[in-house]
């Protein structure tokens, strides 16, 4: 997946019934604890440990992940409420403090 670490590419498609598709795509490796390099040492675990979409001071979407996720996860959610031009914020936080982030503009869908 082409990209820098924490980059989200991320889209928001306003359909003609009001309701906004969201989906995002994540650069993170998901490492679970559980798998071994080539000398048989453990990698360390490193996985996202919540997601949040928003705008502005709205959140629109807020999830808690675990170890079990795979790498590189995308996510796809609706929302009402938005119109054309809104700018939405995806950001994910991981169990070593690090983060990612991407926006997306609201769009009008092609119907």
């Amino acid at each position: 997946m082409a990209g820098r670490p924490g980059r989200i590419r991320a889209r928001a498609l306003l359909q003609s019934d009001g309701v906004c598709e969201i989906k995002a795509l994540m650069r993170h490796p998901m490492e679970t604890g559980q798998r071994k390099d080539e000398a048989g040492n453990a990698i360390p675990a490193h996985f996202i440990t919540e997601v949040k979409a928003s705008v502005g001071d709205r959140v629109l979407m807020q999830s808690f992940w675990g170890a079990a996720v795979s790498q590189n996860p995308s996510i796809g959610f609706r929302a009402t409420g938005l119109n054309e031009g809104d700018q939405v914020a995806v950001e994910w936080t991981d169990n070593k403090g690090g983060r990612g982030e991407g926006k997306a503009k609201v769009q009008l869908a092609d119907d």
